[in-house]
């Protein structure tokens, strides 16, 4: 089963928990056991599994990216002045995919499927797909 889902984002980067969109999606299916996989269809934004019950988890990443790949300064900006948006989401990567067993995902106590907006406020596509039997 494949789906989409669209997440309206309202900040230039912030992290979006998406677990229970994709819990849902998972529930919808009747898969009991396989994997979920969830991907991104933009080259500036991310999937990623992070903690989702301290919020400040998702500044300070957002913090510590800031300070890995500074902004204005790359090729690309003279086209759209997005460059380090691009490469921040090369480095987080468009997917994760998580364990399905008996119909839940397998996330620890602790994590949550975020959608890492890098280049917002915009509306983000985000492809679900869930395989198994």
């Amino acid at each position: 089963m494949q789906e989409s889902i669209t997440v309206s984002t309202s900040k230039s980067q912030e992290m979006i928990d998406i677990t229970a969109k994709v819990s849902s999606m998972v529930k919808k299916s009747g898969i009991k056991d396989g994997l979920c996989n969830v991907y991104a269809m933009h080259a500036t934004a991310a999937i990623v599994i992070n903690e989702n019950a301290d919020t400040n988890i998702c500044l300070d990443t957002i913090d510590a990216l800031n300070k890995l790949v500074e902004k204005g300064i790359w090729r690309h900006d003279k086209l759209d002045g997005n460059a380090d948006a691009h490469i921040k989401a090369t480095i987080l990567g468009p997917s994760e995919t998580i364990p399905v067993k008996a119909g839940k995902l397998q996330l620890g106590t602790w994590q949550g499927i975020m959608l890492f907006e890098l280049d917002g406020p915009r509306k983000r596509s985000i492809a679900v797909t869930v395989l198994g039997d």
